[in-house]
């Protein structure tokens, strides 16, 4: 059994930020390419993608001989493994294209992380402190290069955002048509809008919470024993036959008694998402902006037949007919 990932404490979790970059690069997969950003760590004994990176954008991958667990520095097996299979995929970091060549794993909180063995294959030279890569090995010079040896770092919080855009606005079982009032049955997809440049994209607070923390894009007092909407800056566009469900922070409930009002987002809703929080306290809060202060996650809407009968009462009749019942369940 091989230590993959023995120089993290815990898996993924970097608390020095001078052993690793984020880079922004492009895979090439069977049925398209993508362009996000990967973390260049020097703490990593293999190079890493995630295995929903490579479902959804056809990266084949190769079945290997012989499973490998991934452990962590303390011994335990981490959630990453077992790694079963590998991939080859063609990836290119600004004018440098290469073959590369991944373990798949379950990764958390990156897409793609391209440790020693990529790091000693093309022995690039990275100013840790300026967050520059230049590509000036012999091998790099030789084959892999295009133009320009030299390739930027991206922001850390800013390629963690991107990343996150990829996977939470692009999420789908199977792609399928859309209709001018919206996505149809096999459309899977959840989009996010941002309506505003300090938005912040919903993101989970650990790799298996059930839902994504909504973000306050606005400071905004909620008065002692009284309620107050905050504005997320967001839009979500919610997969065919779905609504969505605002929910407390368990947190915020126990420490502050801040409930969550009117907590139901419909299918075909499409402003901004906006938080009514409820103060059940005897002392103000205040909502800090970028600070989470919710929790949403999207459920499937069971709609029942609506048929007539005596034994349910009179419905109430339009010009069309019956009127429409929706339920949410």
């Amino acid at each position: 059994m091989e230590n993959y990932y023995a120089a993290l404490n815990y898996t993924e979790t970097l608390d020095n930020d001078k052993d690793h970059i984020m880079v922004k690069i492009q895979l090439h997969g069977e049925k398209e390419s993508v362009t996000i950003n990967a973390m260049i760590d020097s703490g990593a004994t293999e190079d890493f993608i995630d295995r929903e990176v490579c479902n959804k954008h056809g990266i084949k991958m190769i079945k290997a001989k012989n499973p490998r667990e991934i452990y962590l520095a303390d011994g335990k097996p981490s959630a990453m493994g077992p790694v079963t299979h590998m991939t080859k995929v063609p990836m290119d970091i600004s004018s440098h294209r290469e073959l590369a060549i991944f373990q798949v794993a379950n990764l958390q909180n990156h897409e793609v992380i391209l440790g020693m063995p990529w790091l000693r294959e093309h022995n690039a030279t990275i100013d840790w402190n300026d967050k520059r890569i230049t590509f000036n090995s012999e091998r790099c010079t030789t084959w892999c290069l295009k133009s320009s040896p030299v390739a930027y770092a991206v922001p850390e919080d800013k390629a963690l955002e991107e990343n996150l855009i990829t996977r939470f606005s692009k999420v789908q079982a199977q792609k399928g048509p859309t209709t001018k009032d919206g996505p149809t049955a096999n459309d899977q997809r959840v989009r996010v809008q941002k309506l505003s440049a300090e938005a912040r994209v919903p993101m989970k607070g650990t790799a298996r919470a059930a839902g994504h923390d909504l973000y306050a894009n606005e400071g905004t007092d909620v008065p002692a024993s009284g309620q107050a909407i905050v504005g997320t800056g967001i839009a979500i566009g919610l997969p065919y036959d779905t609504y969505g469900r605002i929910a407390p922070q368990s947190s915020l409930a126990v420490k502050h008694r801040l409930m969550t009002n009117a907590g139901v987002i419909d299918s075909d809703y499409r402003g901004e998402v906006k938080v009514v929080l409820a103060n059940l306290g005897n002392q103000p809060y205040r909502v800090e902006k970028r600070r989470p202060n919710s929790t949403t996650d999207h459920r499937k809407i069971r709609q029942p037949r609506d048929t007539r009968s005596n034994a349910v009462g009179r419905y109430r009749e339009g010009r069309s007919g019956i009127r429409e019942l929706r339920h949410h369940h």
